[in-house]
């Protein structure tokens, strides 16, 4: 039986919205819904200044109401089905990289059809690409865009199962309940799910569901991910360890530039005769060597001689770039000439996403079909690409989506997908492909850097506005997300004035200020062509930037006012949620106490995805050693101390939450303190984690608490990002406080030339694209 939506209806006089679920046409119980919204009334702010500052667009209507409105047309596709053996699946139209949305979907569906947690599979779905936008992965609103019509076909569900078990007991549907994957009549006669299945998915009246309160049966408990002892034992299967007959191991040969292609190569007969090797030629973006082992590819890849045409930045350098970006800020307007005015600007750092999983796809192109194996978050984008590509219809081609090993921005785009088809298009083989860490690094998609200009005013006792210019090399939004805002107009024949409409919508729907700080002017703007680099949506996208531009100006304005942060900030936040957040990592994090010199605390605040969060974190900078060598590699701030809180709404699993908050903190600490990389002659020098410089083991703080704050309302809010700009704001922020200077270029490190920013040498051997750039400096 599987279950699917109707339309919604708003009872009026009360709270608990009623949609329609139905059942499908086949042998084993299947539903759906239809889930229609009708927004919810602004709540009037909290302010405690005298200038409340103007509601900015995220405040209304943010970026995953985008998604969960582009969501809604194609919802009643969706089923739940209740097999013989009484297990309820669901195809879940999203990608899981790790932020454990098949886990909290389980428990969802769990809770609502009353069956045990274990009872309940939650896979990933193929691309369908009749879903159009409704199975798009990113700006963590997987569960905000689906908990509604999942709700609704797990309630569906149920009541279908008892309407089955009734008619089987020859008695009225009101006399029956369920209990764990079983149907109980008023005598006690059980049975199972499976067993009524096929007469339950005859049933075919529409049901009027009524979603009332979370009951937290199951939502809300922590569970543990689903796939953890599986990823922990070896036996969760990742794209490369897929055993699918014919795909052999399959690399590629890059460019020492962005975007640089062949111009020709020198040895392609003799690399053809190397052991093991099968295959060699020349695709798009290099290259491509097949082989029976991996290695065997390394060694092909090394020995080929190739001559390269021009790239898009050849030349350019970190340096370059950022000049060219600061250059295209948009102006201010001038500000009050009668108050007094703070300003600051700040640069940031091209950095890597670098998940641990590298860019990887299976691929089987047949002259008539092609089949590809990959993680990917917007999958139905990849598969109609990879049609048009070989000029196939979209029904010919098969995209499974499989479980990524981390994502971060990089699993928007198809990029190994489309290598693995060229590849296996052009040698007439399946093929197993791979990008080597070393390409990964220097050629996978990475943060723009970007330049921030923040400028406050203040006119007596309050801040009378906030003004901030954030300045950004193009990021590329061709992947599926930025369509659900502007249409086709990335992919319109002016795709760079699509992309860069995209990008500031985008800024728009995500960037807030949670302070009462007057009037209020955020703005966008990016320069270089969106495909001149590399770029991509990396996680939290802008907010880790203008976050910890933010909050050092708050920073600014707590010492002009004469107070430490924490009372600034409490004086200033626009609601009591803030408040209590702040109170309580205050509390926890013991604000104020007696530190030693070179140690030092920080507070910080971020509003985003309909969650507050607040960090407080502790920071010591003094050196940990004597020992020379030991202090070159290890000497510098290392965060001891992070204390979080969040305000999610009503969290589904707080474990996994925490989970989140938990990456987020280490992403923000390499963020401001240690990760970026040096772009030299067109290509990032850092080519590995050896040499790119995420945070690490000694700098990850023995002290951490992660705190969920009581559910206060029924929305559920999106966590898979928040944790990172209010990290990288605090960590910025104690830095600062324990140099007692002001920090204005992130990462701190970029530019010391020793301690533990010392960059690590490349062993010396010949140039190759995979090993070959060294470190000059």
């Amino acid at each position: 039986m599987s279950f699917t939506n109707a339309e919604a209806l708003e009872p009026a006089g009360t709270s608990r919205r009623q949609f329609v679920g139905y059942v499908l046409a086949g042998s084993t119980l299947a539903v759906t819904a239809n889930v229609a919204w009708a927004p919810d009334q602004a709540a009037a702010a909290e302010g405690v200044t005298p200038i409340p500052s103007n509601a900015v667009p995220a405040d209304f209507y943010d970026f995953m109401d985008t998604v969960r409105d582009a969501s809604i047309p194609t919802n009643h596709l969706l089923s739940i089905e209740v097999r013989p053996d009484g297990k309820a699946f669901f195809a879940l139209p999203r990608s899981d990289n790790g932020q454990m949305i098949t886990t909290s979907f389980a428990q969802v569906i769990a809770e609502e059809m009353d069956i045990p947690f274990e009872n309940v599979d939650v896979q990933l779905a193929p691309a369908r690409p009749e879903l159009m936008y409704n199975q798009l992965t990113g700006g963590s609103c997987s569960l905000y865009s689906l908990i509604e019509p999942v709700r609704v076909m797990a309630l569906t569900a149920r009541q279908k199962l008892m309407e089955a078990g009734a008619q089987r007991l020859g008695v009225d549907v009101s006399q029956m309940r369920t209990k764990q994957g079983y149907v109980m009549g008023p005598a006690g006669d059980m049975i199972g799910y499976g067993a009524l299945s096929e007469l339950a998915s005859e049933l075919r009246t529409p049901y009027k569901a009524i979603l009332g309160p979370i009951r937290g049966t199951v939502m809300g408990k922590s569970y543990g991910n689903v796939d953890a002892r599986d990823i922990a034992t070896g036996q969760k299967h990742f794209v490369m360890d897929l055993k699918v007959p014919g795909a052999l191991p399959t690399m590629v040969c890059r460019a020492p530039s962005f975007h640089g292609t062949v111009a020709k190569v020198h040895n392609l007969d003799a690399v053809k005769k190397m052991p093991g090797v099968t295959d060699v030629g020349i695709i798009p973006t290099g290259v491509a060597v097949r082989a029976r082992t991996f290695g065997q590819c390394i060694d092909a890849v090394r020995a080929l001689k190739v001559d390269w045409a021009a790239g898009r930045k050849d030349g350019s350098s970190s340096e370059s770039l950022l000049t060219e970006i600061a250059n295209a800020a948009l102006p201010m307007l001038p500000a009050d000439p009668l108050a007094t005015v703070l300003k600051e600007t700040y640069t940031f750092q091209f950095r890597s996403g670098s998940p641990m999983e590298t860019n990887a796809a299976i691929a089987d192109v047949r002259e008539d079909s092609a089949v590809i194996w990959a993680p990917s978050k917007m999958p139905i984008i990849a598969l109609q690409k990879i049609a048009a590509l070989l000029d196939l219809p979209e029904d010919a081609v098969t995209f499974n989506v499989i479980k990524g090993g981390g994502s971060f921005g990089r699993k928007l785009f198809p990029d190994a997908a489309l290598e693995a088809v060229e590849a296996s298009r052009l040698f007439g083989k399946p093929v197993k492909l791979m990008w080597h860490r070393t390409d990964d690094n220097r050629h996978g998609r990475m943060h723009p850097g970007c330049v921030t200009e923040m400028r406050a005013t203040v006119t007596g006792n309050s801040v009378s506005s906030i003004t901030m210019r954030h300045t950004s090399g193009a990021t590329d939004l061709t992947h599926g997300l930025g369509e659900i805002m502007s249409g086709n107009l990335v992919a319109s024949p002016d795709g760079e004035l699509g992309n860069l409409a995209t990008a500031i919508g985008f800024f728009q729907i995500v960037c807030q200020v949670p302070y009462n700080f007057g009037p209020t002017d955020l703005k966008l703007n990016e320069t270089f062509k969106y495909d001149d680099l590399p770029s991509s949506a990396v996680r939290n996208v802008y907010s880790p930037d203008t976050t910890v531009a933010r909050e050092l100006m708050v920073e600014k304005l707590a010492k002009h006012f004469g107070m430490d942060g924490y009372e600034f900030r409490r004086a200033f936040v626009k609601d009591a949620k803030s408040t209590a957040l702040l109170d309580k990592v205050a509390e926890v994090g013991q604000w104020g106490r007696t530190l030693p010199k070179g140690v030092s605390q920080s507070i910080a605040l971020h509003e985003e995805y309909k969650c507050k969060v607040a960090c407080l974190m502790e920071l010591d900078n003094r050196p940990i050693t004597t020992n020379r060598k030991i202090r070159e590699a290890y000497t510098g701030p290392r965060v001891t101390k992070a204390i979080m809180a969040i305000d999610a709404g009503r969290p589904i699993n707080p474990n996994g939450l925490q989970h989140m908050l938990m990456g987020g903190l280490s992403d923000g600490i390499a963020y401001s303190l240690t990760s970026a990389v040096h772009i030299e002659d067109g290509l990032p020098l850092e080519g590995s984690w050896d040499n790119y410089r995420y945070t690490r083991q000694w700098n990850t703080p023995l002290v951490t608490q992660f705190i969920v704050m009581p559910a206060n309302r029924e929305l559920v809010g999106g966590a898979g990002e928040v944790g990172i700009a209010v990290a990288a704001a605090a960590a910025a922020i104690a830095y600062q406080n324990a140099q007692g200077k002001d920090a204005v270029e992130f990462p701190v490190n970029y530019r010391e030339p020793l301690g533990f920013v010392v960059k690590p040498k490349v062993p010396s051997i010949p140039q190759s694209p995979i090993n070959g750039r060294r470190f000059a400096r």
